[in-house]
């Protein structure tokens, strides 16, 4: 694993599922960054599959095939694809989940990967992935998140989602979580004090990672009102904020818990840097209302830049080309912003 020494990062954008919009919001992104300055983004994928996509799409764009990520950028009018040649040359149908599809799905992300661990890329940009199809494949992993841990040799990540506040545009918010894929059921079972000490402080190491210093984080209460002291529930009293003065005792910036219905409007604007969520859809639903274009997920505890979108295929859609890229555009512009800080996750989550 090495540190890359260049200034201008260099993206590898893997489209995703070749059937699904993931090619579609990819070649636009890229199609409307060729010519910036100060970057380059380089899709990964089968080419037919890109070319495909900007006929969909109507893009009066050419796509140029390179055989390495070092290949300088032509500039605008012209996007960069990385073929990867799983395809051979056959297009699947739109919208339909396929192993062939899925395979090269799963090879993108091996192959984006590795060149960010061998840093020859900066950072890694996502696209949409439907897991019926990474299955179907012969794949056994539930998603992204877990193929990223077994090619970078991490088994702890965490998600952060980034959203821009409307109220201050200097200032963006951080939602983690505590618990993930489970019930609600589960998550309530889960929400002990231990995990809350380590999520909590797994938070505030991933805010300095990424550029924050001397950062706060909120805790989010789980029950209405916080539990009005026991009467709504009691995970508050017994779990939630033993842990938060257990790490303000230490010293660290932990508010709350504070109760869901106003953590996030209070973090946006900008009383805190980032806010811990206690499941999956208290923080989903969260951002994702505010700005659902612009939420962008990035996956911390990686010794390599990942960021993603935060939404699906959209098989529905697929093929029209309708599909809007305004979170993939969103998630190359984090990882533009976020590429200083490369060497920080490989000292912070290297092995």
């Amino acid at each position: 694993m090495t540190t890359p020494t260049r200034t201008t990062p260099v993206l590898a954008l893997t489209v995703g599922d070749p059937v699904g919009i993931g090619p579609e919001i990819t070649v636009r992104t890229l199609a409307e960054q060729a010519g910036e300055h100060g970057h380059h983004g380089v899709a990964v994928g089968d080419a037919g599959a890109v070319r495909r996509a900007v006929a969909a799409t109507g893009l009066d764009v050419e796509v140029r095939e390179v055989s390495g990520f070092d290949t300088p950028p032509a500039g605008e009018g012209v996007i960069d694809v990385l073929d990867i040649g799983v395809l051979e040359g056959a297009e699947p149908a739109w919208g339909e989940v396929d192993a062939q599809a899925g395979r090269a799905a799963v090879t993108a992300i091996e192959v984006a990967t590795r060149a960010a661990m061998e840093g020859r890329v900066d950072g890694v940009v996502t696209g949409p992935i439907n897991k019926e199809a990474i299955w179907a494949s012969g794949s056994e992993h539930l998603g992204h998140t877990e193929m990223l841990g077994e090619l970078t040799g991490v088994t702890q990540q965490d998600t952060m989602f980034v959203v821009r506040s409307r109220h201050r545009p200097d200032h963006h918010l951080r939602i983690f979580f505590a618990t993930r894929h489970v019930s609600l059921r589960k998550a309530l079972d889960q929400l002990t004090r231990e995990r809350q000490v380590d999520s909590i402080r797994r938070a505030l190491q991933a805010l300095e990672v990424y550029g924050v210093d001397s950062p706060s984080l909120a805790v989010a209460a789980v029950n209405p009102h916080g539990g009005e002291n026991g009467a709504f529930g009691r995970e508050e009293l017994d779990e939630i904020i033993p842990a938060c003065e257990d790490l303000r005792a230490e010293g660290l910036a932990v508010h709350g818990p504070i109760p869901a219905d106003s953590v996030f409007h209070q973090g946006l604007e900008g009383r805190f840097e980032g806010v811990l969520s206690q499941y999956h859809d208290q923080g989903h639903i969260a951002a994702k209302t505010y700005d659902f274009d612009g939420t962008i997920s990035v996956t911390v505890g990686l010794p390599i830049l990942r960021t993603s979108v935060d939404h699906g295929t959209a098989f529905d859609i697929a093929g029209t080309g309708r599909a809007d890229h305004g979170t993939m555009r969103s998630a190359y512009l984090a990882a533009v912003d976020y590429a200083p800080y490369v060497p920080r996750m490989r000292a912070a989550y290297g092995s």
